[in-house]
């Protein structure tokens, strides 16, 4: 398959420790897929669906332990604990390589090696990067063709290059006290053990797109981040493309798929999907800042997407997907999920594989965390420039989090880098739902707290270099809060669709269409300049949205002071700076 001695000594290498019966190359034709997924279902490590209802899907259910990411047993290996800095789990590399290997041993006797030749990103992009990944769980397999663009092709677009990103994922007997995903940047490697859950063991997504890709960012002068990318075209208008950060359980999915009102839809907008979880971004030959979804699927969680909350990731999950620990209707072999429809299935199997009645029981069916697998180019609201090798130029970058009060509905930052500081102090409110208490504040600088593959102070310092090389065609940096409430609790903004209310300001803003109120912590909107004709949302209700109360912003000032305190002296003196700023504003 190639004469990159680099691939071949450390397949080699790798075959050596965990001792395979079969080596299969992975080419992505359909004919050796289709074959993949026959011995599967023979196997019983997938369910073919109704091909009627769900053509060309398949469910899978993972084991009871292994239903979610292992963050406390993912590791940045590095030489020195400072390059991992305060906010990841770090390993000394020497260390971690003989624990996970010694786990790996022998493990794959009686099973086949599948390599899986894979890139992240567009064929012939600059963005894009290369990686190969030695796996034993067609899975896992299946799912990376979905996720990302497996190819022989790949080892030609390597070539005799020795920077490619070499990935070993072994199932093991998925024991949890001995699961590990461990990272080790300096090398270009990954070995993730004793998981076969998607975010441990497809490592093209989160392990290489953000972790390692981070590192390499940082080397070469590029961002690779936790952002959904958007496309908005106005009426008689060119499309504009936004990049927006958001921590889990603040509706990213929902606006990287929004689908417009009927008020914008009849006015002629269109709203288009480039990518809802990862974007790699780079300046342009025209000093621009352009971003490419380095992902060719979507890996998304199944509870509440629904016909109403997110109709095109609903859409996207119509053929050629893959469901992971969601509900198996028995009665015409189809999938239910928590916050599909109001009809759940009475002769079923729930996410475990134990019988389940919806009409009666009080457990929930599919597990909270249950996924779906789909091809982006499933999505009716795909982007048109979703292939193109250049990427998009982005005017917008917005980050997001969840706060009952203090931030309001959106403002936006002065320059670079106060929109830098605004990005790093990101945080969310916990709600009943997600930790059974209410207002316990985390905080998730850039939403990349759990995916920066480096110190995190450093990560910082980068952002303000790469603002520097920008210069004045830096896209403007706005803060959004979807989730402010009233005093009875209530959310105010309604939401979903709607928040291209807000999406079209900030794009006005960007194109100078729009005035704005200088305040302590950025530009606001001015009165009525958020349009809201048709939408149940008082004069009085803007006014709460975007007030701001000194006080809340006292204790928020304390919050990042101690936030802070964390990265010692490797916090950018820029991003000092910007609190008190913050601080003198406010007093005055």
């Amino acid at each position: 398959m190639t004469n990159n001695k680099s691939i071949i000594n450390w397949i080699e290498k790798m075959k050596e420790i965990v001792k395979p019966d079969k080596i299969v190359w992975i080419d992505g034709s359909e004919v050796q897929l289709e074959e993949l997924r026959k011995q599967a279902c023979k196997e019983g490590e997938i369910i073919k669906l109704n091909f009627e209802k769900h053509p060309g899907c398949y469910l899978r259910r993972s084991a009871l332990n292994d239903v979610a990411r292992a963050e406390d047993r993912t590791f940045i290996c590095t030489k020195t604990q400072w390059e991992a800095g305060p906010t990841n789990n770090w390993w000394e590399p020497k260390l971690a390589y003989e624990k996970v290997l010694s786990i790996a041993k022998d493990s794959y006797r009686g099973k086949t090696m599948y390599i899986v030749p894979y890139s992240m990103g567009i064929f012939d992009s600059k963005f894009s990067r290369f990686g190969i990944e030695l796996t034993d769980s067609i899975y896992a397999v299946l799912n990376m063709v979905i996720m990302t663009r497996v190819s022989g092709k790949v080892l030609d677009y390597i070539g005799q290059s020795e920077t490619w990103v070499r990935g070993l994922h072994c199932s093991c007997n998925l024991d949890a006290e001995n699961r590990y995903v461990c990272h080790f940047p300096e090398d270009n490697t990954i070995i993730s053990v004793n998981s076969g859950y998607g975010g441990n063991v497809l490592l093209g997504k989160k392990c290489f797109a953000l972790r390692i890709a981070s590192f390499l960012g940082r080397k070469e002068k590029w961002l690779a981040e936790h952002m959904l990318i958007l496309g908005i075209e106005r009426p008689g208008k060119e499309t504009k493309y936004i990049c927006a950060a958001f921590p889990s359980a603040c509706g990213k999915t929902n606006l990287a798929m929004l689908v417009p009102p009927d008020k914008y839809k009849n006015k002629g907008y269109k709203v288009w999907c480039v990518g809802d979880d990862i974007a790699w971004l780079r300046i342009g030959e025209d000093g621009r800042l352009w971003a490419m979804n380095p992902e060719n699927g979507f890996f998304g969680v199944a509870p509440g997407t629904n016909a109403k909350s997110n109709p095109n990731a609903l859409a996207s999950t119509s053929h050629d997907a893959i469901f992971t620990n969601v509900v198996q209707n028995l009665d015409d072999n189809t999938v239910w999920w928590e916050g599909l429809d109001n009809n759940p299935p009475e002769n079923a199997l729930d996410w475990k594989g134990s019988p389940w009645n919806g009409k009666i029981s009080i457990e929930k069916g599919a597990h909270p965390n249950s996924r779906f697998t789909a091809p982006a180019k499933n999505c009716p609201a795909l982007s048109p420039e979703f292939e193109n090798p250049k990427g998009v130029p982005i005017s917008a970058i917005i980050f997001g989090g969840r706060r009952a009060n203090t931030t309001p509905l959106v403002y936006e930052t002065r320059n670079w880098n106060h929109g830098v500081f605004a990005g790093s102090v990101i945080s969310s409110e916990s709600t009943a739902a997600t930790t059974g208490k209410i207002g316990v504040l985390k905080h998730d600088p850039m939403a990349m707290k759990s995916f920066c593959g480096y110190n995190m102070g450093q990560y910082f310092k980068h952002w303000i270099e790469m603002g520097k090389l920008l210069k004045e065609k830096a896209p403007k940096i706005f803060s959004v809060n979807w989730f402010r409430t009233n005093e009875s609790g209530e959310i105010i903004w309604p939401g979903y669709g709607e928040n291209l209310r807000v999406l079209d300001w900030i794009l006005k803003r960007c194109e100078g269409e729009k005035e704005a109120l200088e305040s302590p912590i950025g530009f606001l909107p001015c009165e009525g300049d958020i349009d809201t004709e048709g939408i149940d949302a008082s004069k009085e209700d803007m006014k709460e949205l975007l007030s701001l109360d000194a006080a809340q912003w006292h204790k928020e000032i304390k919050e990042i002071e101690d936030f802070y305190k964390i990265f010692g002296d490797d916090l950018p003196l820029e991003l000092r700076k910007e609190l008190e700023k913050l601080k003198n504003n406010l007093e005055h």
